[in-house]
């Protein structure tokens, strides 16, 4: 049974920031898909804490750096709730600090391809959902870590500012 409500996605929501994303959105009356990677019991104990509180949610399995998951999991919302209204770009993995003479490819490309790649795959698929001109919001959210940054996080931060300025240029097409 399809909920009337505006439908939420919210990728790595099964917990920190994504998880209270999950819950305010919930509080606002958004039917809301919480997806994740691994922390199935995570994700199920969300649900059933949005549920409890009498909201619609479900949690669905998806690693946004793989297109035929981000296919399956906006297939699955379109499916079991209906037609989104909003999606939050909240997945995203840092792997260890290390300086930049350091750093291999294999390490880059992992995190480009969750923290990147994974952001325009869904972006775009939430775009063919969405009317441009009526649709709610697409954002992603920047994860503030409690340490220092080095300054051989620079070469990183420059990546993340160039597909900002991409996602924003291309959120504002109609």
């Amino acid at each position: 049974m399809r909920n009337t409500a505006l439908i939420a996605l919210i990728t790595g929501a099964s917990r920190g920031i994504g998880a209270a994303t999950a819950r305010l959105a919930a509080g606002q009356g958004y039917a809301v898909c919480v997806n994740y990677r691994e922390d199935r019991a995570a994700a199920g104990a969300l649900v059933a804490d949005i549920e409890r509180t009498g909201g619609r949610a479900i949690a669905v399995a998806a690693d946004v750096s793989s297109e035929p998951d981000v296919v399956r999991l906006f297939e699955t919302v379109d499916r079991e709730l209906g037609p989104i209204a909003a999606l939050v770009n909240n997945a995203g993995i840092v792997d260890r600090q290390a300086r930049v003479d350091q750093m291999d490819a294999i390490r880059l490309n992992r995190m480009f391809a969750t923290n990147v790649t994974g952001c325009f795959l869904c972006a775009r698929e939430a775009v063919r959902r969405m009317s441009t001109r009526h649709a709610e919001r697409i954002r992603r959210l920047r994860r503030v870590e409690g340490r220092h940054r080095h300054d051989d996080d620079r070469a990183v931060e420059g990546g993340r500012r160039r597909r900002d300025s991409r996602q924003r240029r291309a959120s504002r097409t109609d």
